[in-house]
């Protein structure tokens, strides 16, 4: 690990990206989250987007994760994040970071398609080259497809001609598949979901450590569970937390896990707002030395233990499932009953599902044609799961 004062005076610390000869800072910006012009979810607020990036840029953030589909309503579409981004770092700022990005793996229907989407995100970003391409959201369907239309001819060339200088994938599946594709490639860079909830969820924590015994460029997602390891904390759990001898926030928590954890090079935030910008970089500044000591790891142990006695739909509120044809709007109806559930408030929740939503986007909408079951990369049968919030809330 090296750490570095930037011109700022902010020392960040950056990590050995496995074996791709890159530093990487150990707090990325997950691109998929920039804040939005109200009532309208895939148009970027480019100003206060702009804003956080400058400032974590210039303090010290060198990596930022996005996708072909951020900022869209509708997941087989191209959305605004990548072309905002290219507008934003051709002002100076991208000899200063690392890009990553991914093919939309679910809508390549022939050979020829991954070559045509890899091209127009290089004009999308305003980049002669791409320096970490990923296989986007790899389950056992889309791995299989993929293989069938030659995914390695067309990484091999794309290596060769400088369009990507560094390759890999994002991962939602169970570790056996992952396994198999590893065997499959010489691949650089796996992006997998972790958090101190999800040690035995898809690949999990054997996951990170195969990772890590190879040496291979592990990038971290969901660190905070879509927000909900640092929203709405059930006091059971908060009294955990205050029982520590080193007072943290459920926020610094959650990252000290990952960042303590032998093999993960940068961990992706999905950041909102410019405060939330400077509390993780404050929280990434202050994680030297990162040491957890063993009553710590029992402490995360015990929270870990707290939240699963009370989870529910595993939902992320990533947005894969949308748009729905029937209109149900899945993520809020799933966040408003893991909420319920988890703060054992169903009334206050009930007031906030109706609030929120209009009535063809309540559960009671579903017709079951799944859809968007397919699309979720956490595996949700969400028909089913839907039947619950339904009966909850009566719609």
């Amino acid at each position: 690990m090296n750490s570095f004062e930037n011109n700022l005076g902010v020392k960040m610390l950056y990590r050995e990206l496995g074996k791709t000869g890159e530093k990487v800072s150990i707090l990325g910006f997950g691109a998929m989250r920039f804040p939005i012009i109200e009532n309208k979810p895939n148009v970027i607020d480019e100003k206060e987007a702009s804003k956080m990036l400058k400032y974590g840029i210039d303090n010290g953030i060198n990596i930022i994760d996005t996708a072909y589909s951020y900022h869209t309503l509708d997941f087989n579409e191209p959305g605004e994040s990548e072309p905002f981004l290219g507008d934003f770092l051709s002002t100076g700022y991208r000899e200063k970071v690392l890009i990553s990005t991914k093919l939309p793996t679910w809508i390549v229907e022939k050979k020829e398609d991954m070559d045509i989407f890899l091209n127009q995100q290089l004009d999308r970003l305003k980049t002669d080259s791409i320096d970490i391409y990923l296989l986007h959201s790899l389950k056992e369907d889309y791995w299989k497809n993929l293989t069938n239309l030659d995914v390695f001819e067309f990484m091999d060339d794309a290596l060769a001609d400088g369009r990507i200088k560094h390759i890999g994938f994002s991962f939602h599946d169970e570790l056996d598949l992952l396994l198999e594709i590893l065997d499959s490639y010489e691949w650089e860079v796996v992006l997998t979901q972790m958090n101190y909830l999800d040690e035995g969820y898809q690949s999990g924590i054997n996951g990170v450590q195969y990772l890590s015994s190879i040496n291979m460029g592990n990038m971290i997602m969901e660190p905070l569970r879509g927000g909900k390891l640092v929203e709405n904390i059930p006091q059971d759990v908060q009294k955990i937390w205050d029982s520590a001898k080193v007072k943290r926030s459920p926020l610094e928590w959650a990252f000290k896990y990952l960042w303590d954890m032998e093999g993960i090079s940068t961990v992706f935030s999905g950041m909102s707002n410019l405060e939330q910008v400077k509390e993780n970089i404050s929280i990434a500044n202050q994680s030297y030395p990162n040491t957890l000591t063993n009553e710590e790891k029992k402490l995360i142990k015990e929270v870990a233990r707290a939240y699963r006695d009370k989870k529910d739909v595993e939902c992320t509120q990533c947005n894969y499932c949308m748009p729905c044809p029937e209109k149900v709007d899945i993520p809020t109806c799933f966040k408003e009953y893991n909420i319920a559930k988890m703060l054992d408030d169903p009334e206050a929740s009930s007031m906030q599902y109706f609030s929120l939503l209009d009535e063809e986007n309540y559960a009671s909408s579903c017709t079951e044609c799944g859809d968007c079951v397919s699309m979720c990369p956490q595996m949700i049968n969400i028909p089913k799961e839907l039947e619950k919030v339904k009966k909850l809330f009566g719609r």
